[in-house]
């Protein structure tokens, strides 16, 4: 039971501290209850792990990942705008 979850209040109410997990012995962690609910995380869910090995690891709900790649790749179907003549 994790009841050291804060909300940081120097960033605004929008970002959160959920507290600590422990890795088991297969490399699994469980999210903290508050965490699920605030972000909406179901069993069966299909999350993705990004990592970067300055910054460390985040966790983003593929479904979620996937529109918001969706919307990036849509600036390729407008052609190019043509640069000014000089």
């Amino acid at each position: 039971m994790f009841h050291n979850h804060h909300r940081c209040q120097d960033h605004g109410s929008r970002k959160h501290i959920f507290g600590t997990v422990k890795v088991g012995e297969r490399g699994q962690i469980v999210i903290p209850k508050e965490a699920r609910e605030i972000f909406d995380i179901k069993p069966g869910d299909t999350l993705m792990v990004l990592g970067n090995e300055d910054h460390g690891i985040a966790i983003v709900k593929a479904d979620k990942f996937r529109r918001i790649a969706e919307r990036m790749l849509r600036i390729f179907d407008n052609a190019p705008e043509e640069p000014p003549e000089d």
